[in-house]
């Protein structure tokens, strides 16, 4: 008898002390907008992807990030991001109090309404096949029995495999089973023609648009989902605050310029020869390119290829991301170089900014000793950013190549930053990053440069 009362007594205690803690942590966790503003900080938990958030030339990027930064500074917010792994963790990371919304694309669930409030803009998303345009592109599904559809594992090809079902069979389904290859890789292989079909949500499928004109992604394969940010249960006023702000801003300039810089402009400008290489000349600024090489011990012609790839040599050029002038800076790094405000577009302060950002990166890079070895490093990190050029070199050292070798060993890793399992890797600190650009970035720039030498003697 008293060990059944000793038993009691251990099972009511347990009782109350999970009790207590479930109480403890609602406290914790109902945090609604009157303490968001007066702790003067929002804390937006999301994932990194082209879409939500990335890295890209050392500043934060993203649609939705750039969504949530006005939504913030619309409440007089500071704004500070938390990148987890995937959507899982956006709700578990949410619910647990570490941050007081999801500003990402969350799928809208019925489970998930009792413990959370969807919020904001409701998105409407749907999964397409990713073609070639031209007379021979698909128009219905069922066209597909007898292709050969590319897809990864997971959900593209569960929903592939469903469509085949409902229609009777005979879509060629060909999953990649290579971890070193992404869905942004095969919409890649998609434009460049080596494989004529893949499978990606819309707004992947529009983001990748801007990178290849050449893409058809108008054939729907699934029924249309539902989606938004989220908050809470225990923050009603913050869903409130969201909501208003969208219906209100869904057509504010800022708004659709976010909208346009992700969605709709051009992420490669067209290029063409402004002067002619066999006439001795490269540009109307070789002058300049000749003068300030000689600071940081480059060919000029290195330099003059550099801009080339940047802006065609157009001074006025403004890229979707925000870089200006002939060498394509950056804001942020124009002004620590030392560029004077509206000076931007400025030929030659921007040739000089340039070179000392790139004197900077020589320093960084200073253990790679061999000055045309370490050129690859520098024009890398000048495309995407110091720091997923680090987070390559440290998957090359965790992977057993050469940190301090660019082709066929960092290079290698730079190509693989658009895969979660190298992004997201312990050693990466940067995120996600479009690896394949940078890569042919460094081989174009290299190409080009040994071009001007051939024709255009020192």
């Amino acid at each position: 008898m008293k060990g059944w009362i000793t038993g009691l007594c251990c099972v009511l205690a347990l009782f109350l002390f999970f009790s207590c803690g479930s109480e403890k942590k609602t406290e914790e966790t109902a945090v609604d907008l009157p303490q968001i503003q007066e702790r003067k900080e929002l804390v937006v938990l999301t994932v990194n992807s082209s879409v939500s958030y990335f890295h890209y030339r050392g500043e934060p990027m993203g649609f939705q990030y750039e969504l949530a930064q006005q939504f913030a500074k619309s409440l007089g917010l500071d704004l500070k991001v938390k990148v987890v792994k995937d959507e899982e963790q956006l709700v578990s990371s949410l619910l647990k109090g570490e941050g007081d919304l999801v500003a990402y694309n969350l799928i809208i669930t019925n489970p998930l309404k009792d413990s959370l409030i969807y919020c904001g803009e409701e998105d409407i998303t749907r999964q397409v096949i990713i073609q070639r345009r031209g007379k021979k592109a698909l128009k219905d599904v069922t066209e597909l029995v007898g292709k050969k559809v590319y897809v990864n594992s997971g959900k593209y090809r569960t929903r592939l495999e469903n469509l085949n079902r409902e229609l009777g069979g005979g879509i060629d389904i060909c999953e990649i089973s290579s971890d070193s290859v992404s869905s942004e890789d095969l919409i890649t292989w998609v434009a460049e023609g080596r494989i004529d079909y893949t499978v990606a949500t819309d707004e992947i499928a529009r983001i990748n648009r801007t990178y290849y004109p050449v893409l058809d992604i108008n054939l729907a394969i699934s029924f249309d989902q539902r989606s938004s940010w989220a908050v809470r249960k225990t923050s009603p006023l913050l869903a409130e605050a969201a909501d208003k702000w969208h219906r209100e801003n869904i057509n504010s300039p800022e708004f659709r310029a976010s909208a346009r810089r992700y969605f709709e402009l051009a992420k490669r400008p067209a290029h063409g020869a402004i002067l002619s290489v066999k006439d001795g000349k490269i540009s109307h600024y070789d002058d300049l390119f000749r003068h300030y090489a000689k600071e940081i011990g480059w060919d000029w012609r290195l330099l003059a290829s550099l801009a080339y790839t940047e802006s065609n040599f157009n001074p006025n050029v403004v890229s979707w991301a925000g870089a200006k002038g002939l060498m394509q800076l950056m804001p942020a790094t124009a002004r620590a170089m030392g560029v004077p405000p509206g000076k931007e577009q400025d030929p030659e302060e921007s040739i000089k900014a340039a070179v000392k950002y790139i004197a900077g990166m020589q320093r960084t890079f200073s253990k790679i000793t061999d000055k045309e070895e370490q050129a690859k490093f520098i024009l890398a990190a000048y495309n995407s950013g110091i720091g997923h050029v680090t987070d390559a070199m440290a998957l090359a050292e965790k992977y057993g190549r050469n940190r301090y070798i660019w082709e066929h060993h960092v290079a290698h890793f730079m190509l693989l930053k658009s895969n979660k399992e190298y992004y997201q890797d312990p050693v990466c600190k940067n995120g996600y990053a479009r690896g394949s650009d940078t890569y042919e970035f460094v081989h174009e720039i290299l190409a080009r440069a040994e071009l001007y030498r051939k024709k255009i003697k020192k």
